[in-house]
This record gives C-alpha cells, structure tokens and sequence, in this order.
C-alpha cells in the first residue's frame, strides 16, 4: 500500500508539473523596423511575408513596433533610443543611416541592416566574413554597382563626356560610391562633378549647377532619406533639364524617371527576416555574415526617353527586365 501511494504521489507531481509547463506562454519577441523615409509599404510587406514565411505571426509570437522619421534625421536618432529604451530583441535597420542612428544608442541590442551600401567603408562593421560587433545584414554593393549605373549612361549617350553625379556627402557609404565611380568615369573618358545634395531644398539648384557645368547625363545617389517622397519631382526637373538620368531604384522609374539599375530591395527586406530568425534562436551578429544581393534589376521608362527625346539603343533596351512603354 506504501508503495502505491509513493507512485501515486508522483504521478500528481508530474501530472502537476506538466500543467504548470502547458500553462507557461510563449515567448513573445519584441522585433523593431527603423526607417528613415516614411512607409515603404513594398519593402515593409517583404519583410513581414519573409517573417511569415519562417513561422513569424504577429500578435502571436512577435511583435514588431514600426518607426518611420519621414526624412527627419533628428527624429531618426530620437526613434533609435525609443526602441532601445523599449528593450526589444533586434533592430531591423532600413538603410544606412537608420544603421548609423541604432549604432549610436546601443551596442548590445542586435542590429540587422537591412540594406547599406558599403558596411566595411561605413563603419558598421569589421569584414563582411566577420561582423564582430552587434551589426550584421545585407549590403546593397552600392560603389560597384555606381560604376555599372555609368557605364549604362555611355551606352544610352554613347557621346557622353561630362556626367554629374548628385550624391550626399553626409550619407554613410558617399565617399567610397564617388571614389569608384571616377575610377569607372576615367576608365570611360567621362568626366565627373560631384554635385552635393543635403536636402529636398537642395534639387532645384542641383540640377542648374549640374546644367551650367555643361553635364549631359545625371547618376542620381542622394540618400534616401534625403530624398524621401520627392520622386515625381525628381523626375520632373530631369525631363524639365533633359538630362538623361539614371537612379538606384525601381520606384524612382515609376515615378516617372528614366532609367534604374540596382538590387530588388523587397528581396532584402524579405532576406533581412532570416537574419531575425537566427539571431531570436541564439545566433550572435558577430558571426552572421553579411550578404550581398543576388537580384538585380535594370528598369527603363520609354516615356520619359521620349519627353527628352532620347532613343534607348536596341542592345540596351533588350536587356531592360521591365520596360515602361
């Protein structure tokens, strides 16, 4: 009799103890998307679709807190120390400047870049093989794929000898973009003027300085967070100076630009949910590598060629993986 109490009292422990376990919740992780610009609903939705996608469901098992600055840059840092006085579990930064404004606030809360143009140039990291640090991600190969951007412009104006390059010379990443594209530019024959851009303020004067400096082309690098819902009117005073321009994105074409030849930023976002993965399961930055993009799109508008009048060549215009007729 003795005996069978003992079993039954142990059954009744564990039976209790398996209630207790059942009852315990599931971790709910606390994930955070940082955007300079204001919602980029393309980008957001891959990355939201790539969380899914690896069993991620908000309300669930995470909870993202969303936080745009619409082009602020003081707002951005003021964001970045919210989120980390919110002590969540990982920043997904957006760009580079989001990087840089989570880099300043804190060195322990995992950072995952979205997308930056050169990591290694821009302090953020110590090799792409070994992060070392909180920070690892994508990197948008920005200062290789400039000289690519340029070469496209010598295709499309085969006469081109002057080309102004609009960049931000704040924007982590701008030194290392100019510099190859002058090794590129000499390698062509076309000369290069840099053309400062710090803000939206900035476009009109932009383009006169670019226009008084005799340029016949335009390879548009401002940041993002610079030129943030300003596209149309980017486009605009392109056509308006009938300078052939080429950009980083997609959306700047659909705005009404000419050309775009970059990375598929919804991919990276998609990818960047993968690095949120690992590190929510134990993975540190430090021994994440940072990856470089596998997609690349080259995108014409044959609308905007025409209001410039400006014929795309036949070897150029088939390789266009979208053509805007």
């Amino acid at each position: 009799m003795t005996f069978l109490i003992g079993l039954l009292e142990i059954f009744v422990t564990l039976a209790a103890c398996g209630t207790v376990a059942q009852a315990q919740p599931a971790k709910i992780s606390r994930i955070a998307y940082l955007s300079g610009s204001s919602i980029i609903s393309s980008n957001t939705e891959a990355f939201q679709q790539g969380l899914r996608d690896l069993g991620y469901i908000e309300g669930k098992n995470i909870v993202i807190e969303w936080r745009f600055a619409d082009g602020n840059r003081d707002r951005q840092r003021a964001l970045a120390a919210e989120l980390v006085r919110l002590k969540v579990d990982v920043i997904v930064a957006s760009g580079g400047w989001d990087t840089r404004a989570a880099k300043e606030v804190t060195s322990t809360i995992p950072i995952v870049m979205a997308q930056t143009d050169d990591p290694v140039a821009s302090g953020f990291v110590a090799s792409l093989a070994h992060p070392g640090g909180n920070i690892t991600g994508l990197s948008t190969l920005s200062p290789e794929l400039s000289g690519k951007r340029l070469e496209l412009l010598k295709e499309v104006v085969p006469k081109l000898s002057r080309v102004a390059v609009f960049g931000t010379s704040s924007s982590p990443g701008d030194a290392p973009v100019l510099n190859e594209t002058k090794l590129v530019g000499d390698a062509l024959g076309v000369n290069i003027q840099y053309i400062d851009v710090l803000s939206s303020k900035d476009f009109d004067s932009a383009f006169r300085t670019a226009a008084k400096g005799r340029a016949e082309a335009v390879l548009w690098l401002v940041s993002g967070s610079v030129d943030s819902g300003h596209k149309a009117k980017i486009a605009e005073l392109a056509i308006k100076s009938r300078l052939p321009t080429i950009y980083e994105r997609q959306s700047y074409v659909s705005d009404g630009g000419l050309m775009s030849y970059g990375v598929n930023l919804a991919d990276l976002n998609r990818r960047a949910a993968t690095y949120v993965d690992k590190i929510l399961k134990g993975a540190k930055p430090a021994d994440l590598p940072v990856e470089q993009p596998t997609r690349f799109e080259f995108i014409i508008n044959l609308k905007a060629a025409k209001q410039i009048e400006l014929t795309i060549p036949p070897n150029v215009l088939v390789r266009g993986d979208r053509v805007i007729k």
